[in-house]
């Protein structure tokens, strides 16, 4: 026998023998399936270190692992997205109890205005007495500034401060500010409570 034919014969055996070994082995991503613990995916990428066809699953089995697992992972992305847009939705609860009152009892109500006082209602014992108090007049009873004033205004101060010959009257600010005020009779349009209509005179100043 030819040596050289003899040596090419012993390699090509060799060569043969190496490359079987290496396609008989799993591959990186085998290995790492069969490792990993996510449930399943050792079942779609099964491997074997025989070379014959019955240490592979089924290709049906296979193709349900692989329904099961692609369908969990669609259920897992669309619950954790459900949660997700609720918590960034910021929900609170309110909890709200209904009590029935067997009494009506009205609560203490202010009524706040920026003007205290209705300007048509006063008086010329009211300028004299609280002129300077409602920044109408000055320290000496003359209207100040009186070109700012608009003219109607202008000209009831003109009139009801010309104090010559006039005898000033006792004053009460009880009786001037029931007077003057602002009356919740003429502002209540409308109100009900617990049920039940009420009027002005279910409040009290």
């Amino acid at each position: 026998m030819d040596l050289k034919e003899g040596c090419g014969s012993e390699a090509s055996r060799e060569t043969e023998s190496g490359g079987m070994g290496s396609l008989g082995g799993p591959t990186s991503w085998q290995s790492f399936t069969h490792r990993s613990t996510l449930h399943g995916l050792r079942f779609i990428f099964p491997y074997s270190s025989s070379s014959s066809s019955s240490s592979y699953r089924s290709t049906s089995r296979r193709l349900l692992w692989s329904a099961a697992l692609l369908a969990s992972l669609v259920l897992l992305v669309l619950e954790s997205t459900e949660r997700l847009a609720y918590f960034l939705s910021y929900p609170h609860v309110t909890s709200v109890d209904a009590v029935v009152s067997g009494s009506l009892v009205f609560p203490a109500v202010t009524v706040c205005n920026l003007n205290a006082y209705r300007f048509a209602r006063l008086t010329q014992n009211d300028l004299y007495h609280a002129g300077e108090l409602l920044a109408l007049l000055d320290v000496h009873l003359q209207i100040p500034e009186p070109h700012l004033a608009e003219p109607h205004v202008l000209a009831f101060l003109t009139e009801k401060s010309n104090f010559t010959n006039y005898r000033p009257k006792p004053f009460s600010m009880r009786e001037f500010t029931e007077r003057v005020g602002h009356d919740l009779k003429e502002m209540m349009l409308y109100c009900r409570f617990q049920g039940q209509e009420c009027s002005h005179q279910d409040f009290k100043t």
